[in-house]
């Protein structure tokens, strides 16, 4: 018998994590030493606080039942670290929980689009932004992102044919894999300009707490009328080392919240409840772990950065994310090819830009998760090698 598989699968090769994995794991057997910044998977443990109270909530019979919905005192967290942190008032109304933000931008489209809508999404961007509208039925259409527009959108320059049929703009600042950070006046022209053609604006904020030079991370519901037009994910992996949990909410404008949850009522039955209570933990408590996390990404930063550039090669400072992105030496034109000559040659592995769009092509991403001394001998590496 032949199994006959959806069409839509045609889409999707082997991830190139799965790929790098691979190689990773046949430099291993030969001994070799791999230094991999690869993936962007936070090596920081999670609190002490925050393990604390997921185990004593974890000893609770009563806690293994369906949640169904967020408890009260997770979702006053999430209210109270955005007026904290950000100066944003948010109603209950406003606020629901995702099963991380990586599901919630693969599944909110199903709740906002028709088929054959069109969905803006960065080019370069992560994955999922295309793919969570693709699965919807919605047409994904992508903005380029360039060096000499400081990885910004050109609002001006988009078709006005094309807009008339947008339903929604993925957005994301600091933006994986680009590493650049958005100027307050792009949201202040983003939120009248999205109001004036209807566009819902969807914010990935996973990394403004991760953010470099002074620099300050915010959140788009802080410009005047934005809650009017747009929503944004907020996520626990990044900042608090939650990954595995899988914690993020979704904020901003009520009535997507609304449908985005009646949408999320028919796929689960709620993050379990010690899950939740570490997350209560860690957005109610001190903020110091989070600010010294961010410093020691930056020791990384620079460690990386700035010895790649006395290597000779021309790589610029992350503005934020856990990561940093670079251009291919000049004597290479491909960046796939050169990833694997460069984890042959040094054992560093890093990511192709290609596998964020046509406009990541001849670039690479590393991930700054490892110890910043281990950089340093990752950066040797790559001197001894001879690659450059």
């Amino acid at each position: 018998m032949s199994i006959q598989l959806a069409d839509r699968m045609k889409n999707f090769e082997e991830g190139i994590f799965q790929v790098l994995n691979e190689k990773k794991d046949e430099a291993v057997r030969q001994g070799r030493k791999i230094y991999n910044l690869s993936v962007g998977t936070p090596d920081f443990p999670p609190a002490e606080h925050v393990v604390r109270a997921v185990v004593e909530a974890a000893k609770k019979p009563e806690n293994y039942k369906y949640a169904l919905v967020d408890i009260p005192e997770l979702t006053e967290a999430v209210q109270l670290r955005y007026e904290k942190r950000y100066g944003v008032s948010l109603e209950k109304d406003e606020i629901m929980s995702v099963y991380g933000s990586q599901e919630g931008i693969a599944h909110i489209c199903l709740s906002i689009c028709n088929p054959g809508d069109v969905v803006l999404v960065p080019n370069p961007g992560y994955p999922i932004f295309g793919i969570g509208p693709f699965l919807a039925g919605a047409e994904v259409v992508t903005y380029d992102l360039t060096e000499e527009n400081h990885y910004l959108p050109d609002l001006d320059s988009m078709d006005e044919a094309l807009l008339k049929r947008t339903k929604c703009m993925l957005v994301s600042y600091p933006l994986n894999p680009v590493c650049k950070a958005a100027p307050d006046d792009f949201y202040e022209k983003l939120i009248p300009w999205a109001v004036e053609h209807e566009i819902l604006v969807i914010h990935d904020n996973a990394y403004s707490d991760i953010i470099y030079d002074g620099r300050t991370g915010k959140s788009i519901l802080r410009i005047p009328g934005a809650k009017e037009t747009a929503v944004e994910f907020y996520s626990l992996s990044k900042s608090y080392n939650y990954t595995g949990a899988r914690v993020s909410f979704l904020t901003g404008n009520r009535a997507v919240v609304a449908y985005f949850k009646k949408l999320r009522s028919q796929i689960d039955y709620g993050t379990y409840l010690p899950v939740q209570y570490g997350a209560v933990a860690a957005l109610t408590g001190s903020d110091q772990m989070v600010k010294d996390q961010c410093a020691e990404y930056q020791r990384r930063r620079d460690a990386l950065c700035g010895g790649l550039r006395n290597l000779g090669w021309k790589i610029e400072d992350s503005e934020g994310t856990m990561f940093a992105w670079a251009k291919i030496p000049e004597a290479y034109t491909d960046d796939v090819d050169f990833v694997m000559e460069l984890v042959a040659k040094s054992g560093v592995l890093c990511t192709p830009g290609s596998s964020f769009g046509s406009l990541g092509k001849g670039y690479v991403r590393f991930a700054l998760t490892l110890p910043t001394d281990t950089i340093r001998e990752a950066v040797e590496a790559i001197a001894q090698s001879g690659i450059l």
